[in-house]
Order: structure tokens, then sequence, then C-alpha cells
């Protein structure tokens, strides 16, 4: 029986995980992903929020943080879609002069800020009513 301890390769995944010390565990190297301007924290890590160093698996006592402000643009979507418009094309028109994009991308980036908690705390009415709407379309499917 050999008393000499080999540690596996780095790197190769057959590391095993450090004990349960009560200390928080060492860096990796790894380099921390640096927020993109105007990208949530959902879109960051495919769509789970990034908890802030400390918070990982325990309760913050603290409120939680509030989400990042919204860009210009979807400031401007949400402020469009709570206006009312007659006649047919009338909002189509406005999206295309306003907003300068086609009537299908305003609505993409609409369907995603329904999700967003920024713009749910920027125009709850709205937000809330066109939730409403995509569930009530939903359930017909």
């Amino acid at each position: 029986m050999n008393d000499t301890h080999e540690e596996p390769a780095r790197g190769t995944g057959a590391e095993e995980p450090p004990p349960e010390t009560g200390e928080p565990p060492l860096e990796t190297g790894e380099p921390k992903r640096q927020a993109v301007p105007g990208e949530s924290a959902r879109q960051a890590v495919g769509g789970e929020p990034v908890p802030e160093d400390g918070e990982h698996g325990r309760e913050s006592a603290a409120a939680p943080p509030e989400p990042a402000p919204l860009s210009a643009r979807d400031r401007d979507v949400l402020a469009l879609e709570g206006e009312s418009f007659t006649g047919p094309g009338a909002k189509e028109r406005a999206v295309r002069e306003r907003l300068g994009m086609s009537p299908t991308r305003y609505y993409q980036l609409l369907n995603a800020l329904l999700d967003d908690p920024a713009a749910e705390a920027h125009a709850p009415v709205t937000v809330h009513r066109l939730r409403r709407v995509r569930e009530a379309r939903r359930a017909e499917r």
C-alpha cells in the first residue's frame, strides 16, 4: 500500500469538492462575468438573477435590490403602449415614426418587458394589463 497521496490533475473534472470548513471557497481563477449596459442579471446567466457576493444559499436581511433602470428605448416602448390610438394602422405608424423600428420588433421588445421587474416598477398598470391579455391568449390555445 502506498502512503503518498497524489492529487488529480487540475481541469480534468476529477477534483473532489473541498471539505466543509465554514470558510468561503477560494477563488477559482476564472474571471467574473461583467455586466453589459442594458443587459439585466437574468440575461447575464441564463434567466437566473446573479446573487451578490456572500448571498449564496441564505436569505438577505436587507430589502431585495431594486431592478436595473430601464433604457430610454424601453421607457419609450412602455409609454407608447400606454397611449390609445384611433383608426387602423395609427399605432404601427407611431411605432415606426417615434421609435424607428418595425411593429414586429416593437411587439417582441414589449413582450420581453412584460417579464422585467423594472418595467413593472416603471409602468405597473400597463404591464399588468398586458400580462392579463397575454395570459388570456395563452389560455385560448
